[in-house]
């Protein structure tokens, strides 16, 4: 008589999915403030007295500053982790949301709003989704960064309507109070759950193959800043660089900078109220998410300049028609408008990281981290030359039509992207040691 065999068990779930699961969550909490500041400006100017040019220089300083933080989050996450590093930017996020509620001028919203919310959701940036793609996983590592990417706008969905509310029925400062208690809830997961990296619990990443491991991750014996811009430099050496750095400065310039931080004004310009017009961005911000994840299942099976090409065209050809649509009620074409541009939003995240690791390999999320920061240094600058061209015209109609030419030249340089792997810098034996 044959023994009974033994019943089936189930696999366990890999710890990479927890990670990405906290990650996403991480990314959801620093994502409260990035759409709270356009709700914010018409309460503000009507209390403070400010101009939309003092609140678009604060919302600029933070975009900037969230690009160019990056790339060194990127190294101080080699340096120190991705547990420490995410905690410290939370915290920032909501000191600068609770403190921004004391300004009586506008200086003191370029310093919270600006300073330490720039530098809080700058370390939470795009970076943080490749660094985490590129560690934990090798299998699905298009879908998991699509996914992580659409964590921003689903921080917008889920903060910008009851933010919107609060701002309008109760108060900008009680809605930034729960913007920051949006970001400090999310601390106790981090802390417990996201793990720096799988060699760290004696783990390979989700894919991997038993019978060969990958070598273990680099890390700097240097300050983190050398790291980032030796990386820069060795970037700028390469055509494809400079390629993904015009295109995801307009796309930076057409989502954050102008959309962004301007729609919801605009839109109340044109009669509509703020809930509507927040309820809007909001569902933009549902269908970033469909169209990201969507974008990383393509970008495992598509060439990724041709789906920048696509996806920086459609862009510009929509904003044309925007200022046809813009009025006190929304009507079905500006929902067409609505759910195409939430589809397209961060849709160019997924294949610009594949292109940054195809060819710059396991330096690929630092060299994101910089093409990331001119990512938000367009939208700094069209964030206050939209403001500027507001207070001087009295509407956005400049803006929105420069837009969509500068989506054109992006989509025609996106089709010119050489995919050919660069090879990578020497290592230098007093900068990196190889850790488990």
């Amino acid at each position: 008589m044959t023994p009974p065999s033994p019943a089936p068990t189930r696999p366990r779930l890999h710890p990479a999915w927890i990670v990405a699961i906290v990650a996403f969550l991480a990314l959801v909490g620093a994502a409260g403030f990035r759409a709270a500041p356009s709700v914010f400006m018409v309460p503000i100017e009507a209390e403070l007295g400010f101009s939309r040019t003092d609140l678009s220089i604060a919302i600029g300083i933070n975009i900037v500053l969230f690009g160019l933080t990056a790339p060194f989050a990127a190294a101080l996450m080699d340096r120190f982790g991705l547990k420490r590093v995410t905690i410290a930017a939370l915290a920032l996020v909501a000191s600068g949301a609770v403190l921004g509620t004391l300004a009586t001028a506008p200086f003191v919203l370029w310093l919270t709003w600006g300073g330490l919310i720039g530098i809080g959701t700058g370390s939470m940036a795009m970076v943080f989704a490749a660094t985490v793609t590129q560690r934990w996983f090798i299998r699905h590592r298009g879908v998991v960064s699509g996914v992580l990417s659409a964590g921003s706008a689903t921080g917008q969905l889920v903060f910008l309507p009851p933010t919107a509310w609060l701002a309008t029925e109760v108060g900008w400062r009680e809605a930034s109070l729960v913007v920051a208690g949006g970001a400090l809830i999310v601390v106790p997961l981090v802390a417990w759950f996201l793990h720096d990296s799988p060699h760290r619990i004696g783990l390979l990443p989700y894919g991997a193959d038993p019978a060969d491991p990958p070598a273990p991750p680099y890390r700097s014996l240097v300050n983190p800043a050398v790291l980032a811009l030796r990386a820069l430099r060795d970037a700028a050496r390469q055509r494809t660089f400079w390629a993904l750095v015009i295109g995801f400065a307009v796309c930076g310039a057409s989502t954050n900078g102008l959309i962004g931080a301007h729609f919801i004004p605009a839109a109340h310009d044109h009669g509509m109220t703020q809930p509507v017009a927040a309820g809007l961005l909001a569902t933009v911000g549902i269908f970033d998410i469909v169209g990201t994840v969507f974008s990383g299942w393509l970008t495992d099976r598509v060439n990724p300049r041709i789906l920048l090409g696509v996806y920086y065209a459609g862009r510009g050809i929509s904003l044309l028609f925007l200022p046809l649509l813009l009025s006190s009620e929304v009507h079905p074409p500006m929902w067409f408008f609505i759910v195409f541009y939430g589809l397209d939003w961060v849709a160019t995240v997924p294949p610009t990281i594949a292109l940054c690791r195809e060819v710059f390999g396991d330096r690929g999320p630092l060299v994101f981290g910089w093409v990331f920061a001119s990512h938000q240094l367009g939208a700094g600058i069209a964030t206050i030359l939209a403001g500027i061209v507001r207070d001087a015209t009295g509407q956005y109609t400049i803006a929105w039509f420069a837009a969509a030419g500068l989506c054109i030249v992006a989509a025609l340089v996106s089709l010119r992207i050489r995919r050919v792997p660069v090879a990578p810098p020497e290592p230098d034996p007093l900068v990196e040691e190889r850790v488990g």
